[in-house]
């Protein structure tokens, strides 16, 4: 992948450097691959990881599920702590004519989404704050991959993620999930009718998510990719319909 990247001996030696000195590879080629494409990564942006390709299709199976209501060219998608965008373009790319917006607290994420999104609208801001006040009660599915690692475990992360990688992306608090009660409890105000918020999270964080999700007043469900070590919190505003 490096002799790929290299457009000459000298170019390689550079980016070998560059390698054996720390930095993420996908930083050094410029790209990671996720859910089967290629999507830009900067330096300094957050690198998408593996298992949160299990999120982007939790959410592209529950768009396949739900029809868009009449007079709606497509369902509507928010993309949270979307860093480089790689999960709203695997969700893009899985469910074809989604009407899609992201948002980023870092400028640095939201230059590289814009490049990743060139069909989408990316904002620069915290959370719910840069959304267009119109997105109100009207998002079909909210997913965020937001930082939730607790604050004294991220110096034990590997060096290429905790030197490499902005601490905003990786740091969720005290039991990491700061972040992501935010997301929950204000997801009721932007969701559509049986619209669902989906998170990722640790499977030992799980079960406190759901607690916030109920008390928020929606309907939650733990999912889990066993081959990712993937763990999903998806919240409907409408409870699941029954078995047939």
């Amino acid at each position: 992948m490096l002799i790929e990247a290299a457009g000459s001996t000298d170019d390689l030696a550079a980016l070998v450097a560059r390698r054996v000195a720390g930095e993420p590879l996908e930083h050094v080629i410029g790209w990671a691959e996720f859910c089967g494409l290629r999507v830009g990564v900067d330096p300094g942006v957050f690198v998408p990881r593996r298992r949160t390709a299990f999120l982007a299709r939790q959410a592209a199976a529950f768009l396949a599920g739900r029809s868009a209501p009449p007079g709606r060219p497509g369902a509507v998608v928010v993309d949270l702590c979307c860093g480089s965008g790689a999960v709203a373009a695997a969700i893009a790319h899985l469910a074809p004519g989604v009407e899609l917006h992201a948002a980023d607290i870092d400028p640095a994420a939201v230059r590289c989404a814009r490049r990743n999104l060139p069909t989408g609208r990316v904002y620069e801001g915290d959370l719910f704050r840069p959304l267009p006040t119109g997105l109100r009660a009207r998002v079909d599915v909210l997913v965020a991959n937001a930082p939730y690692v607790p604050s004294g475990a991220i110096g034990l992360m590997p060096p290429e993620a905790r030197l490499h990688e902005p601490i905003v992306a990786l740091d969720g608090g005290a039991d990491g999930l700061d972040v992501l009660r935010r997301v929950i409890a204000a997801a009721p105000a932007w969701l559509a009718p049986g619209g669902c918020v989906l998170v990722e999270t640790g499977e030992r964080q799980a079960p406190a998510l759901v607690a916030d999700a109920t008390a928020a007043g929606l309907y939650p469900a733990v999912v889990t990719g066993a081959e990712a070590d993937a763990t999903v919190v998806a919240a409907t505003v409408t409870a699941p319909a029954p078995p047939a």
